[in-house]
């Protein structure tokens, strides 16, 4: 018996992190880290957006600022979770989010569209 699965569908996201401010010249190296994670689960970065050294809302780790980088992706359902594995098991990264923006999303679509404009 055939058994039917459901295609998987694209999602687009963003994710905020903060970096620890003692190791702000590694930043590179989280993002490189990010864009193979993205990348392996069939996904693309659209946009890296650094904010740079800004003060926390509250001190974490003793600590009142913080480096901060918003990312815009798309990928499978499944990429968030590795993301944030990726983030709680890194000590240079002190706080993140990750946002679900579209439950679908087409990346051929926003190419085409971009061209027009």
């Amino acid at each position: 018996m055939l058994e039917y699965r459901r295609p998987k569908r694209i999602r687009k996201y963003e994710t905020l992190f903060i970096i620890h401010p003692d190791r702000v010249e590694e930043r590179q190296e989280v993002l490189d880290r990010i864009q193979r994670l993205v990348e392996e689960h069939d996904g693309g970065v659209l946009k890296v957006d650094e904010w740079g050294m800004r003060k926390l809302a509250y001190p974490i780790e003793k600590k009142k600022q913080g480096y901060y980088i918003l990312v815009e992706f798309y990928g499978n359902a499944d990429l968030p979770p590795r993301l944030e594995q990726f983030f709680r098991i890194d000590e240079r990264v002190i706080r993140f989010i990750v946002v679900k923006l579209e439950d679908r999303y087409r990346p051929e679509e926003e190419e085409i569209a971009a061209e027009a404009a």
